[in-house]
């Protein structure tokens, strides 16, 4: 099918509207496969008999797929098209999620999430390449919201854990179906993806401004500069989103004394809010600009975290965790974008470095506040929000102000 690129900025084409659609199927999807499986985690613990260290060392192989199989993904995009490549990879994912879940062995266990967090990387670069293609031909926004839909996918995908688990269907069953169902809807969204030929090509790489330029490229010191800059925006993103998942609960109920449902809040908090702030940061971005939506995020997860880190109580604390969330909803969004568009580089090129180096920041991250918990507490531990959030907000000059 073809897509028809002439299209007026407040009424896109019919075909262009789909297409906006089906990809965010792929967010979906994405975000709901995985989120399965965790679910499931303690159960697999226990049947296989793994101790604390062992089942750390199958799970860590999700992160070490990822890392392994990530840096292809660019090439790969650009050889097959970015909607096959996510839909092809969405499909490996889930047998990937299936044989984990199934696995009779911890080596087969971690063979299984292996090769999940292989895919899943490819995944990522894939549709946020096409969703990014999505947004140009828009002529605004809307990457944010397609973030904000792979968030609805993980809360899916773990309602319907939840649900097998009371149901008490067998994990291989349930993966099954899961896998299935998502498979088919991944399938049914490429027929209105953008066609491969729709995919950029090296001579389609844009200028700073978005468009095709005849001015002299950047130098390669300056194209060097900007992407890690962008690295380093999209892991403060991840740190403060990894401090959600990994140490929310654990400070509230340990440090601050919290119970057990009131310390599920924190988690709740910054997941909540970070919706909140993607289905609220299109709108922002295009008014405003990326550059000073990421500041005045960065310096809201710095004050309302630093704040609550510096007069701990529980209820400031979950408005901190919230606050750090909604400032930083934009950040990964914001450097994928940019990286993408940036000049010099192979189509794809940038958005694949950036996703690829952000996963080292959350397999890193965690060991390091634990570290530092060890060392003094997990109050000073949790600095990395604030000092995350004052980095988001000193080089969000590398992305682009208000058009």
């Amino acid at each position: 099918m073809s897509v028809d690129v002439d299209v007026v900025r407040d009424r896109p084409a019919p075909a262009l509207r789909r297409a906006r659609v089906a990809v965010a199927v792929l967010f979906f999807t994405n975000g709901a496969l995985f989120a399965n499986l965790l679910p499931r985690y303690p159960q697999i613990k226990a049947d296989l008999g793994l101790g604390n260290t062992g089942y750390g060392l199958a799970v860590a192989a999700f992160p070490v797929g990822a890392i392994v199989a990530g840096l292809a993904a660019g090439a790969v995009v650009r050889r097959l098209g970015s909607a096959r490549v996510a839909v092809g990879g969405t499909l490996l994912t889930g047998a990937g999620i299936l044989a984990a879940g199934a696995a009779p062995t911890a080596a087969l266990f971690a063979a299984g999430l292996f090769l999940a967090g292989a895919m899943d990387a490819i995944v990522d670069v894939a549709q946020n390449a096409h969703g990014l293609e999505v947004q140009r031909r828009y002529g605004r926004s809307i990457i944010n919201s397609l973030h904000a839909i792979w968030s609805v996918g993980a809360v899916t995908g773990g309602a319907m854990a939840a649900a097998a688990l009371a149901l008490g269907l067998s994990r291989t069953v349930h993966l099954t179906v899961s896998g299935a169902v998502f498979a088919a809807a991944a399938c049914v969204a490429l027929r209105y993806c953008l066609p491969a030929a729709g995919d950029r090509t090296a001579a389609d790489a844009p200028s700073p401004g978005g468009a095709r330029s005849t001015e002299r490229p950047p130098s390669r010191l300056r194209t060097s500069y900007v992407l890690a800059a962008l690295v380093l925006i999209a892991t403060a993103g991840t740190l403060v989103e990894d401090a959600g998942n990994s140490w929310a609960a654990v400070y509230l109920s340990g440090s601050l004394g919290a119970s057990a449902a009131l310390a599920a809040s924190g988690f709740i908090a910054l997941v909540g809010a970070q919706f909140v702030g993607r289905i609220l940061g299109d709108r922002l971005v295009d008014r405003y600009g990326q550059r000073a939506v990421v500041r005045a995020g960065g310096l809201l997860a710095a004050g309302g975290m630093g704040l609550a880190l510096a007069v701990p109580t529980v209820p400031g604390t979950v408005l901190g965790f919230a606050a750090a969330g909604f400032g930083v909803a934009t950040t990964v969004p914001a450097a994928m974008h940019e990286a993408d568009e940036l000049p010099g580089l192979k189509p794809g090129t940038g958005l694949t470095v950036v996703s690829w180096l952000m996963r080292l920041g959350f397999l890193v991250s965690p060991p390091v506040v634990g570290a530092v918990a060890d060392a003094t507490s997990l109050r000073a531990g949790l600095l990395v929000v604030p000092l995350a959030g004052l980095l988001a907000f000193a080089l969000a000059g590398v992305l682009r102000g208000r058009a």
